[in-house]
């Protein structure tokens, strides 16, 4: 699948340079995808973000100078419009969650296939998030340790829910439901709110554990 503006912009973060090579590669293959820049560290990706204005950063965590959550949270606050995919070798529950607490889309494992990254990157252009089965695994056992589910949703809050597990972004929610983007925006705060959680990937991961969309 093409998205309709493209190439879409990547910008690749990681200390390992046959990581960035192979992932390189992998941006390669599509057409709809274009390289912009690579970094070696967080404090190199808040500069490149500034001069090469990417659409995507694919986010190593783990990183000397700035690691990977510190530069997503500084990449999320002053650039906003730039979507964030984590990509990591290791399997830490709380690193999941403290990925997407600081505004990452996404959370992928390294060893996905190119054509699941190229899947991820397109929807994470949408804002659409992406969980490697093992990052979903993680994130539903550290959100649920001791955890007793109890919460409550107006009928238009459940509705929406249903759409953002489904993987639909705010503006294609508003014109299913024929609402404002202000509303559904609205509704989606509260939604994480009652949740509470911090992202809808969070969210989507606790409908889904907790079957609260029938």
């Amino acid at each position: 699948m093409v998205v309709e503006q493209y190439p879409i912009r990547v910008l690749i973060v990681d200390d390992h340079l046959m990581v960035r090579h192979g992932l390189v590669d992998f941006i390669d293959v599509f057409d709809d995808l274009e390289l912009v820049g690579q970094a070696a560290n967080g404090e190199e990706a808040i500069r490149l973000c500034q001069t090469l204005q990417p659409d995507i950063v694919l986010m190593d965590l783990v990183m000397p100078v700035m690691d990977g959550i510190t530069a997503t949270k500084k990449i999320i606050q002053q650039f906003p419009k730039v979507r964030v995919i984590a990509l990591t070798t290791f399997q830490d529950d709380q690193l999941v969650k403290e990925a997407l607490e600081a505004g990452a889309t996404s959370f992928l494992h390294k060893n996905i296939s190119v054509y699941e990254l190229g899947d991820a990157i397109r929807k994470a252009f949408k804002g659409q998030p992406a969980l490697s089965p093992e990052a979903t695994r993680s994130l539903i056992g550290t959100m649920t340790k001791g955890y007793l589910f109890e919460v409550s949703f107006t009928p238009r809050e459940r509705e929406v829910l249903g759409y953002m597990v489904a993987g639909y972004s705010n503006p294609k929610i508003a014109s299913e439901l024929s609402l404002s983007l202000p509303t559904v925006k609205t509704h989606v705060s509260n939604i994480l709110s009652k949740l509470g959680v911090s992202s809808r990937t969070e969210a989507v991961a606790l409908a889904l554990k907790h079957k609260l969309i029938s």
